[in-house]
């Protein structure tokens, strides 16, 4: 048995070997497409797909042809504009902003074309001052984010700008760190008690991260107890680093080190302003300062309290000329 299924199966290779395949008839695949197109009435569609395209394309010709020569009335129109002089563009406008300069050779601005407004951050935005600055910058155009976290600010300082579209409000505080993209940051968010380093800290690596011009709002008092009147900025001070007042102070005197090694050491553009007493509209009136104290207890009817000796002096201003 074993015998006789060796034999097969050399007869069944010997017989493998002599198989050809069937050779393919030619135009195959030209019959198999013919064959598609006229089952199930195909060919009626594409003949009715062309008539239609044929129409469409013989009627919409004639309609661009109608409509042809506004098409190129763009070129005399621009020649049209009429321009400012180079002398009117610092007026209005931000040159190297708008994208001005070696892309507009004549050097002259487009009438209408308004100044191109920044993108600003103004933390400690809600509060007393803070509110005011945004007021001015969203007058001029700027779009202002606000970031504050209430602890002194108040909303209703700001709520008049709701429903701007130049205006956002962030809840937030500055310890924490934000990322934003900006063109300018304006430090205001500091209780006028506690210290406000790391704010600041991370403010500054926020206008090294994007590129920002910052603005630190500083205090008269990172000069002490002064012995020189009125102070001059090349003065250092009279200062106690233990004092009542020292969280305060040294807080301050360190955001303006922080702010200037930024400067010096990352190129961060920056400003420092030492603010003095301030007063006006939005001031709480249990903010501690000496004007709120006072207008406090007139409308109290008790009697005006004069610290100390009554020898001190004060720089006051209000809120609009700061």
């Amino acid at each position: 048995m074993g015998s006789e299924l060796i034999y097969r199966g050399h007869e069944t290779q010997l017989a493998s070997d002599s198989y050809s395949p069937k050779p393919v008839k030619p135009w195959a695949s030209v019959t198999r497409a013919v064959r598609y197109m006229l089952r199930e009435q195909r060919l009626l569609f594409v003949l009715v797909g062309i008539a239609i395209a044929t129409l469409v394309f013989t009627v919409f010709p004639a309609s661009r042809a109608a409509h042809g020569p506004h098409l190129h009335s763009t070129t005399p129109l621009l020649d049209s504009i009429p321009y400012f002089p180079i002398e009117a563009q610092n007026k209005f406008s931000y040159a190297h902003r708008l994208g001005f300069g070696s892309g507009n050779p004549t050097g002259k601005i487009p009438l209408g074309l308004k100044r191109k407004g920044l993108r600003i951050v103004v933390t400690g935005g809600a509060g007393f001052v803070g509110s005011h600055l945004v007021d001015r910058l969203i007058a001029r155009g700027d779009s202002v984010i606000v970031v504050d976290n209430f602890f002194t600010g108040r909303k209703e300082n700001v709520m008049h700008h709701f429903g701007n579209p130049n205006f956002e409000l962030i809840r937030h505080d500055v310890v924490e760190p934000l990322l934003l993209e900006v063109d300018q940051i304006y430090h205001l968010a500091c209780p006028a008690s506690p210290t406000n380093v790391v704010g600041t800290l991370n403010m500054l690596g926020l206008a090294k991260r994007v590129g920002a011009r910052f603005l630190l709002t500083s205090t008269s008092e990172v000069y002490g107890d002064p012995l020189q009147h009125p102070q001059k900025e090349t003065y250092w001070g009279n200062v106690n680093p233990i004092g009542v007042r020292s969280c305060y102070d040294e807080g301050k005197r360190t955001a303006e080190t922080l702010t200037m090694d930024y400067h010096r050491g990352a190129g961060v553009e920056v400003r420092i302003a030492r603010i003095f007493n301030t007063y006006g509209p939005r001031m709480c009136i249990d903010d501690g300062r000496v004007v709120s104290n006072f207008v406090a207890q007139a409308l109290r009817k008790e009697p005006l309290t004069v610290y100390g000796d009554g020898k001190q002096t004060r720089s006051f201003q209000y809120v609009s000329d700061l």
